[in-house]
Order: structure tokens, then C-alpha cells, then sequence
């Protein structure tokens, strides 16, 4: 049997309200338009749905059975599309994140607190990956963003975008006096015990290929979980490692800025996301508060640029 939906609801209000009239209002409909639905569903259904008086409509017996099922139905419609024009107007939903620790710290927090300032009705699920372990959850749908550092290795349906800039230095506590305030190669570093981030960690591999390129072999003593454990292991004399700039400068440590001779290659932190699926409403919202970093700096950058002008 096929019958029109929208006699399905007109019965549903008009059941609830008891009232043609009152159901028209909620409807924003006309009350003739109403009877006329409610008379071609009875006719339809074969059955009398309501007894009629002067100021009000009951359910017959039939039409009690038949609420009982609809009332469900339209409620449950009606809860689905409040949840969407609440997802739509970021009221709620939830947006999963697979970042890493640099990632985290010198660029996600601010953004954090500013999106839930202005959301505040969405969640955050983080995962603390590393760089292949982030795009590995990107490609398996676990996550819908990854904010990383560079570099990374991306699949085809990948895009990524390069959001800010930083350069990371070496350091030492003052166990090594001797590494201060002077020149230091970073063959004179590898005869000293060096911390670094586990071997299946892009930053690993980074540092690896720079040591290669010098004629080393980078053999580090201690490999640490996560790039936030370097600097306190540093710190109790373990040994020399490199840690993000941006980082440093906010743990308020009293490490020892190594000065180098060989330069350390510019690094990124960067933002990742799949090009065959499209994000939901509350992660399109997270990547474009993300992006505005980007714009941020760019306007930096060219700010830094112009000439100062002369004093008179």
C-alpha cells in the first residue's frame, strides 16, 4: 500500500494536538487542506482514524494502533533533522584529529581554544601519532584530519598543506660545559651520547639523512616516545639532542642552545587530509581556523620584509 508521507505526519499532528485547528498552526498549514489529507488517508487505510466533535478529535481504536507506530516514526524523523541543523550550525559534532606532538604544542592549542571559544558545542578526539602513524589512520578513516610535522610521505588521495615554518637547534644541559658558547660540527655532537625520537618516526629519518649527508651515521643512546621527553631527558644530563625551536622557547628550559656550524634544514608543520572524501561541517570549520595560521604568518613574513623606515 502506498501512501503519501505527508498524510503520515498531518495524522501525527492532529493525534497529538487533538485539534484540526491547532495542528494547522503547527503545521503552518489551513485546517481544510488538513481534513482533506486526514480524509484520504482513511479512505486509503480503508479504516476511521478520528471521532469528530465540535471542539475537539479522539482516536478511534484503529487510529490509537496506528499512532502508536507513526508517532515513533515522525519523532524520530524530527530528532534526525534537528541533529543535522545542529551539526550544520556547529552546535555538535565531534572532529578527530590525528596529530603529533610538535604538531600539538606549537601550533594546535591556540587553535584549540580559540574553536572551542567559538564552538563550544564540539568535541575533539586526538590521537598522538607519529607521522606515518598519522596518515596511516588518515588513509583507514580513523581520523579526518592529521597535523604533522614534515616531512611526510602522502598516498595519492592525500593533499597536504604546509601551515607554519620552524627550525629546530641542539642542546645540551651544562654537564657539557665544553659544547658552549662556540662553533660546534655535528661530527664533534655524534662523539657525545645523543637522544632522539624512535627510528619509525619521520624526524628520525630527518635527522638520519642530515648526519648522512655529513659523513655520519646518526646512533642515537636513547630514543624517546615523544619529542617532549627530549628535553628533560637533556636536561638530566642523558646526553645531546634537538628539539623544536617553538618548543624550547615554551618549556622555559634552561638548556644550552648549541651553536652549529652545519645548518639544520627548515622544517614544517603541516595539515593533511584526504581529497576522496569530503570532511564533515565540524572539521571544515577546524581546517579553515587551521589555515588562518597560515595567512598569519605569511602576513608576518611579509611585514619582516619591508624596509624599516629611518629614524629621523
Amino acid at each position: 500500500m502506498e501512501v503519501n508521507y505527508d498524510y503520515y505526519r498531518i495524522f501525527y499532528y492532529v493525534a497529538k494536538y487533538g485539534s484540526f485547528t491547532q495542528a494547522a498552526n503547527a503545521m503552518f498549514g489551513s485546517q481544510p487542506n488538513l481534513t482533506r489529507a486526514i480524509k484520504n488517508l482513511e479512505e486509503s487505510l480503508g479504516c476511521t482514524l478520528f471521532v469528530r466533535t465540535n471542539r475537539a478529535v479522539t482516536l478511534t481504536e484503529e487510529g490509537e494502533k496506528l499512532y502508536n507506530h507513526i508517532a515513533v516514526a515522525v519523532e524520530q524523523i524530527l530528532a534526525g533533522e534537528e541533529e543535522l541543523l545542529q551539526d550544520k550550525n556547529l552546535q555538535r559534532g565531534v572532529v578527530n584529529l590525528g596529530v603529533s606532538e610538535t604538531a600539538l604544542r606549537c601550533l594546535l592549542l591556540p587553535t584549540f581554544q580559540r574553536y572551542r571559544s567559538k564552538y563550544p558545542g564540539i568535541r575533539f578526539k586526538i590521537f598522538n601519532f607519529s607521522t606515518p602513524q598519522a596518515t596511516e589512520a588518515l588513509q583507514s578513516g580513523l581520523v579526518e584530519l592529521a597535523v604533522v610535522t614534515t616531512p611526510a610521505d602522502l598516498a595519492p588521495n592525500m593533499r597536504s598543506v604546509n601551515v607554519v615554518s620552524f627550525r629546530e637547534v641542539g642542546v645540551c644541559s651544562e654537564a657539557f660545559p665544553e659544547l658552549a658558547g662556540r662553533k660546534v660540527t655535528l661530527r664533534e655532537i655524534s662523539t657525545y651520547p645523543m637522544i632522539s625520537l624512535s627510528s619509525n618516526t619521520k624526524t628520525y629519518a630527518f635527522y638520519r639523512e642530515l648526519f648522512r649527508k655529513n659523513g655520519l651515521t646518526l646512533s642515537p643512546d636513547i630514543e624517546a616516545a615523544t619529542v617532549d621527553q627530549i628535553i628533560p631527558l637533556v636536561e638530566s644530563d642523558l646526553g645531546v639532542g634537538f628539539v623544536p625551536e617553538p618548543l624550547l622557547e615554551r618549556s622555559k628550559s634552561r638548556l644550552v642552545r648549541l651553536d652549529l656550524a652545519e645548518e639544520i634544514p627548515m622544517r614544517s608543520i603541516c595539515l593533511i587530509k584526504r581529497t576522496d572524501r569530503p570532511l564533515g561541517l565540524a572539521a571544515e570549520a577546524l581546517e579553515r581556523m587551521i589555515l588562518a595560521a597560515k595567512e598569519g604568518e605569511k602576513r608576518e613574513q611579509n611585514s619582516s620584509d619591508l624596509p624599516k623606515k629611518p629614524v629621523l
